[in-house]
């Protein structure tokens, strides 16, 4: 079954499918269509039977009595075709696009927040699957969640066996490598040397001159084995102390693709330019394919404190036959020692292994403001 183009060139096409909708309308009749979820509770949202596609996602969601980091702290599983261990599992506030369980108004093609302030999250990647899908949500929180759902999709007599399962996980470090304290550099060793070309880490010596010839200390956005291509991430940095050299923007991306050794052939040249931004930037900003949603520093301390965007591979998805591991530096060379977390999005057929543990809830939770950053975040 053809699952759309998802355009409007293609809107006029009468394909074969019925549309369906799984909500937490009251079935009473009443006005209560939310779900109240308690404390250590885990909800179903509903299964679908038989071959279909989900086309859309919204939520909302509060706590009562009301709770700090509930973003943080409620997860969404989605299973496809029977499967125990699910193909989503990720913190609701990080799946929706921005991490540090907060909320931010912001437009990306498949990823969205919405007025009032970033309450209404929205997802528009399409979710095939040949033998039914089901869809929960875990409060991992001390109060009541109330959540509010769609899930829209169109049901099909059967599916295109090409498509592959839609998959997202969520990854943390609370402190990356840090080589540059490790090999004994201060904030001299930055010094602009005259003598060095442009190229050469724009004239910076110390830890912007260290050779990476591996990889191997890199933050890990992804890392799967098996059939399908990368579809995108979300990236947060958390620049909680001061350091030799605050900019967390010099670290490369590097993807490795079906075990491939160092370098890969998809070697970058910094986080912002991954990221489709340039040269430093300190402004929030949406478009479809990429963006920056948060940006907490200021003239005192660019940079500090916390900063999420996001890269989506929509035009341009990665292949991968055997394997992937998309990486990134943690400042050049892993230079910096600062908190990373993430979500990946990508497609997959035949995964048999698990994916990451979120770990226990307190460990999701983002780190307080740093000094010298009051009213970040």
């Amino acid at each position: 079954m053809d699952i759309g183009r998802g355009s409007l060139a293609d809107l006029a096409r009468l394909r074969d499918f019925e549309r369906g909708r799984l909500s937490s309308w009251d079935r009473t009749g009443g006005n209560l269509d939310a779900l109240r979820v308690r404390p250590g509770e885990t909800a179903s949202l509903g299964e679908i039977e038989g071959p279909g596609c989900v086309k859309h996602v919204w939520v909302t969601l509060m706590t009562l009595p009301p709770e700090a980091h509930e973003l943080c702290k409620t997860v969404l599983r989605c299973y496809w075709d029977g499967e125990r261990s699910p193909s989503v599992e990720v913190p609701v506030g990080d799946f929706f696009g921005v991490g540090f369980g907060l909320r931010r108004n912001f437009a990306s093609l498949p990823l969205q927040m919405s007025p009032q302030d970033g309450k209404g999250m929205n997802c528009w990647f399409p979710m095939p699957f040949a033998a039914g899908a089901r869809f929960e949500v875990e409060n991992q929180g001390e109060s009541t969640l109330i959540f509010y759902y769609y899930i829209d999709y169109e049901a099909y007599r059967a599916l295109d066996t090409e498509l592959a399962r839609f998959h997202a996980c969520w990854n943390r470090v609370h402190r990356s490598a840090g080589t540059a304290a490790r090999k004994g550099y201060t904030r001299k060793d930055y010094r602009l040397d005259a003598q060095r070309p442009v190229g050469a880490g724009l004239g910076l010596g110390g830890p912007w001159s260290e050779p990476n010839l591996t990889g191997v200390e890199n933050y890990t956005i992804l890392d799967v084995r098996g059939r399908g291509q990368y579809v995108g991430c979300v990236l947060n940095v958390d620049v909680f102390e001061r350091q030799v050299n605050d900019w967390y923007g010099e670290g490369d991306d590097m993807i490795f693709v079906d075990g491939e050794p160092w370098p890969p052939r998809l070697h970058g040249t910094g986080t912002e330019d991954y990221f489709n931004t340039a040269f430093c930037p300190t402004q929030e900003y949406s478009a479809p394919y990429h963006g920056i949603t948060v940006y907490s520093g200021n003239e005192r301390w660019p940079w500090g404190g916390k900063n999420s965007m996001y890269r989506f591979h929509i035009e341009d998805p990665i292949r991968f036959e055997s394997s992937i591991r998309v990486s990134i530096e943690t400042g050049h060379d892993n230079a910096l020692a600062n908190d990373y977390s993430s979500t990946a999005y990508w497609y997959q057929v035949g995964r048999r292994e698990p994916l990451p543990s979120l770990g226990p809830v307190e460990t999701r939770i983002p780190r307080p403001d740093p000094a010298g950053l009051a009213g970040s975040g």
